[in-house]
């Protein structure tokens, strides 16, 4: 079924939006809550001219969205996480983390507005995205840092100091091994010397 928005709906659209939605989404929650109403032809004629009419303000929406994407020239956030000895993230980083990212910096942002573009489960830098607009968005890069990089660093030297102790008394044991062996022949090798009849 088709509804026209009457307010931004994350993942679905902005206010005003005409969009198709299944009938039991629409019918049950998006319209008897306010969010939306049926995109009846007489509606859909009502809405165009709605749209008309405030083309000018919506104009200044946009505008205003765009000064405001203006603000996030530049910034560049660091987060911090727990990552574990295989390098991956005890958990992920998401919207969630960005958008406290973000207020932490000094920003004021619509939580609902943040999202991340993919699934982060290691340290690296992605890109988070705040929409301000249908049509304005501010990119807003990030970097996931490992906050207990000394301690992995540490383990990681602990564990090549115990392989490197490790390798060394297997080399040592090989070593000693070949040393008893040689020693075991060469009293063969002089016992058969003596017992060689002696030439007259």
């Amino acid at each position: 079924m088709k509804i026209i928005l009457k307010e931004d709906i994350v993942n679905l659209g902005f206010k005003n939006d005409v969009v198709e939605v299944k009938n039991g989404y629409g019918r049950n929650y998006l319209i008897p809550t306010g969010k939306a109403i049926l995109a009846s032809p007489s509606a859909l004629k009502v809405h165009a001219e709605n749209l008309r009419q405030q083309a000018h303000k919506l104009a200044k929406i946009k505008a205003d969205a765009e000064d405001a994407a203006k603000a996030f020239e530049g910034v560049s956030l660091t987060i911090p996480v727990k990552v574990s000895p295989t390098g991956t993230i005890y958990g992920s980083v998401g919207a969630q983390q960005v958008y406290d990212a973000l207020v932490a910096a000094g920003y004021e942002v619509d939580r609902k507005r943040v999202s991340v573009q993919e699934t982060v489960k290691t340290p690296g830098k992605y890109v988070g995205i705040v929409r301000l607009h249908k049509e304005v968005a501010a990119e807003i890069p990030f970097e996931v840092i490992a906050e207990n990089a000394a301690e992995l660093a540490a383990e990681r030297a602990a564990r090549k100091a115990e392989e490197a102790a490790h390798q060394a008394a297997l080399a040592a044991a090989a070593a000693a091994e070949a040393g008893e062996g040689q020693e075991g022949e060469a009293p063969a090798e002089e016992a058969a010397t003596e017992e060689a009849p002696k030439a007259e």
